[in-house]
Parts: structure tokens; C-alpha cells; sequence
């Protein structure tokens, strides 16, 4: 117990007083090898052993992917496209971007990344419209949150590397179900606010693109998910290898059919997919000294009674679960939220014989709904920053969309075929 409170005491007050995320988590686990004596050469090969897994290549793929298909101007091509579905009116810029971000998710596999990607095309044309900048920007943070349920998606990556026996093509195809409910319940809310504020009225006589024009221009975009789906499915290529064909895929469609993409740009990208991909890693190989430390001193274990004890059967457990991640959602970000957390949960859903795939999907659609909640709210923040407006303006819209989406969550934990089907009729589960 003494361990345990220098463990997690030590990561949270660092982490109050200011220090990187990354660097707390290291300096915490390095603090509890000291102390107990385990070898500080665990520290070096703990962070190395923490990146050196093969799927984990999929990363810095999947970043510079989307990136590319972002520079390529591949928001704009699918807004057109969008807009010629659903029309122009009240609340259809909002049904829109949420739409855009949804398939976007099927290319870039990052959350702020996806919101960047969809905000700069949409927050200025919503803004124009007549929708207040906080609604505007709440609306394309929630999309954006969307974008990790959608495959490809880092978060299912690491989760995998985390819990092997949930493989990443199964994940991938479990994340499909949960992300369009996901975006449907957030489509309905803002839609709905939209239309009681009147958000988007003066659009109203505007005239739609044309449908055929628009989708011959989108289709080499709409094709990317289907491409790295497609060939997981038929077994041309391996996650990774996927990750590496949509690399390809994005410059062709970059370099020889929009024509979008210079030699120039590819070097700006190469640089801030390295920088990206290095902050991720980074966080993975830290986390791993901190990881390594918790189940050494051993409190995973006592961990996991101690929330099977509390009663309540499989779902007072499972509520618990779910309302602590949606509460640490809201000052961590993601990517520690797995490496921290999914040590200590998965041996509660193994007590309870829960699907892992399942449960994966639980914990990253938790971690969605943390990217765009106050006060850590990355996605938000990256909207905010985009549309100017400020965090505390969002607030009031940004209720109204995270409780729509965690009706999804309720979905998910009531009807888990939701997510398992899927998998299992494509053969992967």
C-alpha cells in the first residue's frame, strides 16, 4: 500500500504541478523502483521495451496518413459531397461536419488530428452561417472524438499491444458499429439545437452541389477506408502493412489525381507526423516504467478485488468503470488513460468473463467522450483555438452533445452485439 500511494500520489502531484503527462508517469515508476529497490536498469529497458512492439509501427504511419489526405483537401471535397446529401437549412452545416469527421476517421486514426482536419474547413463556413462560435466549436470537437472508434485507430492500437488477445482487425471492425452510433446520437443533438435556435436559417435557399460532381470528386477520399478495411479483411496486408498502404494510397491520390500536393509539402508533413508520432511514443515508452512498477509492487491485483468486492454484480461494476473513465477523461488524455488504466481493469473483465474486444471499445468510446469535456477537452481545445472562441462559451452546447453521446455508451453496455457482431460475422472474433 506504501508503494502504491508513492506510485500514484507522486504521478498526480507532478502532474498538478505542471509536468508533461509523459514525464510524470516516468518520474512516478522510476521513484517506486528506487524506493523498493527493483534495479534502476529497469527504468531504460522497461521505455524500450515499451515501443518495441510491432503493431505500435502502425503509428507514425497512420499520422502521416492522415495528415497527407488532410493537406490534400480532402475535407473539402467530402463537405461538398456532404452537402449535396443532406441540403442546406437549420442544422444542416452542423449534421454536416459531424459527417465529414466520421469519415475522415476512417484515414486519420487521431482525435485532435481529425478535428484540426474537419475544423478548418467547417468552423469558418458554420460561423458564417450564423452559428455561434462556442456551438460551432463544441460541434466539431464532439465529431473529432468520433474519429478514434473509427478505424484506423491509435487508441485500438494500443489497446491490442496492451491486451493481445484482442486483436487490432477485430478491434478495428468492433470500432464501426459504436462509431456511427456514436455519430448519429450527435447528429440528433445538434440538429435539434439547431433547429430550436434557428441556427443556420439563412441557408435555407442556398442551392446544393451537384450530387454526381461532388462524389466523382470524393470518391478517391471515400475509397481510403475501404482500402485499408478491404485488404485487412481479404488478408493482402497486416494492420501495419495497412497503415503503410494508405501512406501510398494518400500520396497517389495527393501528387497525380487532385494534384494538391508539392514536394514541399511532403517534408512539412514528414516533420509533423514525426513530431506527432514522437509524443505518442514517448508517452507509451514512460508509461511502460510506470506500468512495469505497478505490477511488480503488485496493485493490480488488490486493485481488481477490491472493485469486484464492491457489490453491485457485472453492472454496478460496469457503471463504476464507466463514470471513473468519463471522470479521469476529463483531466488525462487518452493514450495515458490506456496505459494507466487498462492494466487495472482488464483483470475485472476477465473476473466477469466480458468479451475483451468489447471492453476495448467500452474504454475508447469512454476516452472519446473525455476529448471534447472540460478542462482537458483536447479536441476542444484544438477547435477553440481554430474558431476563436473561448472554452467557457462552449459549455452550454457542449452539455447537450456529450449526454446525447453517452446514450450511445448506454447503447453499447446494454446491447454489446452492437459492437461484437460485426467482428464475428467478417470472421475475425
Amino acid at each position: 500500500m506504501h508503494a502504491a500511494i508513492i506510485l500514484f500520489g507522486g504521478f498526480f502531484l507532478l502532474m498538478l504541478a505542471g509536468v508533461p503527462i509523459a514525464a510524470s508517469l516516468g518520474l512516478a515508476g522510476t521513484l517506486v523502483i528506487t524506493v523498493k529497490s527493483l534495479g534502476i536498469m529497469a527504468v531504460p529497458t522497461n521505455v524500450y521495451a515499451g515501443i518495441a512492439k510491432y503493431p505500435l509501427l502502425a503509428i507514425p504511419m497512420f499520422v502521416l496518413a492522415g495528415a497527407i489526405f488532410d493537406r490534400s483537401g480532402v475535407a473539402s471535397r467530402l463537405l461538398r459531397f456532404t452537402t449535396a446529401i443532406i441540403g442546406q437549412g437549420r442544422g444542416a452545416l452542423a449534421a454536416i461536419t459531424i459527417l465529414v469527421a466520421m469519415i475522415i476517421g476512417g484515414i486519420s486514426g487521431s482525435g485532435p488530428a481529425c478535428t484540426a482536419a474537419v475544423g478548418g474547413v467547417m468552423l469558418g463556413a458554420m460561423i458564417r452561417a450564423g452559428y455561434p462560435a462556442g456551438f460551432a466549436a463544441s460541434v466539431a470537437a464532439a465529431a473529432g472524438s468520433t474519429d478514434i472508434l473509427i478505424p484506423p485507430s491509435v487508441a485500438f492500437i494500443i489497446y491490442s499491444v496492451l491486451v493481445p488477445s484482442a486483436t487490432v482487425p477485430a478491434l478495428f471492425v468492433a470500432g464501426i458499429g459504436p462509431g456511427i452510433l456514436a455519430c448519429i446520437t450527435l447528429i440528433i443533438a445538434a440538429v435539434l439545437l439547431s433547429r430550436y435556435h434557428g441556427f443556420g436559417a439563412s441557408q435555407g435557399n442556398e442551392p446544393r452541389p451537384a450530387f454526381w460532381k461532388s462524389f466523382k470528386e470524393a470518391f478517391w477520399a471515400l475509397m481510403a477506408p475501404v482500402l485499408i478495411l478491404g485488404g485487412m479483411r481479404t488478408g493482402w496486408f497486416t494492420p501495419t502493412e495497412a497503415a503503410v498502404m494508405a501512406v501510398f494510397y494518400g500520396l497517389i491520390v495527393g501528387f497525380f489525381i487532385y494534384r494538391s500536393l508539392t514536394l514541399r509539402d511532403i517534408g512539412e508533413l514528414l516533420v509533423q507526423s514525426a513530431e506527432t508520432s514522437a509524443v505518442i511514443l514517448i508517452v507509451v515508452g514512460l508509461a511502460s516504467v510506470f506500468a512495469w512498477a505497478s505490477s511488480t509492487i503488485g496493485i493490480v491485483d488488490p486493485i481488481a478485488k477490491g472493485l469486484v468486492a464492491l457489490g453491485g454484480g457485472e453492472t454496478g461494476v460496469i457503471v463504476l468503470l464507466m463514470v471513473f473513465l468519463v471522470i479521469v477523461g476529463m483531466f488525462l488524455d487518452g493514450i495515458s488513460i490506456f496505459l494507466i488504466f487498462t492494466p487495472l481493469f482488464v483483470p475485472v473483465a476477465e473476473t466477469f468473463h466480458w468479451d475483451l474486444v468489447w471492453f476495448g471499445v467500452l474504454i475508447t468510446y469512454n476516452v472519446a467522450l473525455g476529448q471534447f469535456t472540460p478542462p482537458m477537452a483536447v479536441n476542444l481545445m484544438v477547435s477553440c483555438r481554430i474558431s476563436g472562441a473561448s472554452m467557457e462559451s462552449t459549455v452550454r452546447w457542449d452539455i447537450w452533445l456529450l449526454l446525447s453521446m453517452f446514450t450511445g455508451l448506454l447503447l453499447i453496455i446494454a446491447f454489446p452485439s452492437v459492437v461484437i457482431w460485426l467482428p464475428k460475422v467478417l470472421g475475425f472474433m
